[in-house]
């Protein structure tokens, strides 16, 4: 059993605490403008387009993490097969896109053994904190998918811990 984040605090309120910072998050991102829809920008495009790349290094972190451990490849399967799930959703809310790993910077090699493990939580945070950020610049269904896939990071984060 895994310990507490610090005295006093419970699972119970740890994970009613995340859920109520979840909630926020997507309430931020997906606030429609007055009046109406907004038509996509094309900073709002590039910017959604710069995700994909994000998202897509995540997904060959989870690959050079599993070669680095296999352990923790074997550990993580259901995490990288979401994370490539959540790629999908990208790609398809950026149809026009261009493949964003012809220009995706990479993710380095994860060390060997038990560093693989804090090297992809690394990874992990870093893409979700990226989305987030992303997500306040979009507006809709894209605000949202990322402030979604940002939260489902911030999830596997924890899991890593």
């Amino acid at each position: 059993m895994a310990p507490l984040p610090a005295p006093g605090i419970t699972r119970r309120t740890l994970l009613a605490a995340s859920a109520a910072g979840v909630a926020l998050l997507v309430a931020g991102c997906t606030s429609s403008p007055p009046g109406g829809r907004e038509a996509v920008t094309n900073r709002q495009a590039d910017a959604l387009a710069a995700q994909l790349a994000v998202q897509e290094g995540l997904v060959a972190a989870y690959a050079a993490a599993s070669k680095a451990d296999p352990a923790l490849g074997t550990a993580v399967t259901e995490l990288a097969a979401q994370a490539a799930e959540q790629l999908d959703r990208l790609r398809k809310a950026a149809p026009n896109s261009t493949p964003a790993s012809a220009g995706a910077t990479s993710t380095g090699a994860a060390p060997a053994g038990a560093g693989a493990k804090a090297w992809l939580r690394a990874q992990v945070g870093d893409a979700a904190t990226s989305h987030a950020t992303a997500c306040l610049d979009q507006s809709g269904a894209r605000a949202a998918l990322l402030g979604s896939i940002a939260a489902g990071l911030r999830g596997q984060e924890g899991r890593l811990a």
